[in-house]
């Protein structure tokens, strides 16, 4: 599969958000306002990221926004509540506990937009029954439906694992890999679930607010949804740092790589 376009654009990180089209190029634009569903990658911790998120969805106007970063249990905790505070959002999404970067980030993403949250966070319990009994059993009975009874052909399995050690510096065992591949595929599972309800429920479009691993063409969301909704007009925009992203996107956009500590020292500490 190849790019539809890879549009890159140096972006300062800004004081204050600008408009969309100041961030936002008018071809990219114009094509997430076309789409039924707009999937908008991300660096988690880049900032800058969470601007231009935001920045699309108010020119995309969704009818729903999905969320990697919210359960299902916390969305309709949230679907019964007017928040207008930061600090009673992080409250009823249980923000802290869930080890997402600071909700100060994402918050002007949840401004953005009216319409309402659904959460497709794979809780730690699914994770384990993932990691444990593979992806199918953790999805239950919707398994055969997306696929995950289906193992990956052994060169796709070999190049998720592979990408998946080097993820975690090169520091898992041989044997935890598998685990870690079955995994990701159960959250592009559930993201793409909650994608679907969210165009049954409300008619679209529907914004997903997700990492550049469950958007990426090549492997996350939108394979499920091709296969599933072939229908559905689908435009995925990737988030880059210095240029650098792995994978397949419809375009990307480019800022600068933030400052933060090396992730290795974790495992270098651990070990």
């Amino acid at each position: 599969m190849k790019h539809l376009a890879i549009l890159l654009c140096a972006l300062a990180v800004m004081a204050s958000p600008g408009h969309a089209d100041d961030l936002i190029p008018d071809d990219i634009l114009s094509a997430m306002t076309s789409a039924d569903v707009v999937i908008l990658g991300e660096v988690h911790d880049n900032p800058q990221h969470h601007v231009i998120q935001a920045e699309a969805l108010k020119a995309v106007k969704p009818s729903a926004v999905v969320w990697e970063m919210v359960t299902e249990e916390s969305a309709q905790r949230l679907a019964d509540k007017a928040v207008s505070d930061p600090e009673e959002l992080a409250r009823i999404l249980e923000w802290i506990e869930s080890g997402w970067p600071p909700l100060s980030m994402y918050y002007p993403v949840f401004q953005a937009s009216d319409a309402p949250v659904y959460g497709a966070m794979v809780p730690r319990a699914a994770a384990r029954a993932a990691m444990e009994r593979g992806a199918a059993t953790a999805l239950g009975a919707d398994a055969a439906r997306y696929g995950l009874t289906v193992p990956l052909p052994a060169e796709e399995q070999a190049a998720r694992e592979a990408d998946q050690l080097a993820a975690h510096c090169n520091a898992m065992p041989e044997s935890a890999l598998p685990q870690l591949v079955a995994i990701q595929r159960l959250r592009d599972a559930v993201l793409t679930r909650a994608v679907l309800r969210a165009t049954d429920e409300t008619g679209g479009p529907v914004a997903v607010i997700t990492g550049n691993g469950h958007a990426r063409k090549d492997r996350g969301i939108p394979t499920f949804l091709s296969r599933l909704r072939p229908g559905l007009k689908v435009f995925v925009l990737g988030q880059s740092e210095d240029g650098l992203i792995e994978g397949e996107f419809d375009a990307v956009i480019d800022s600068p790589t933030i400052e933060r500590e090396d992730p290795c020292l974790a495992f270098q500490t651990s070990n």
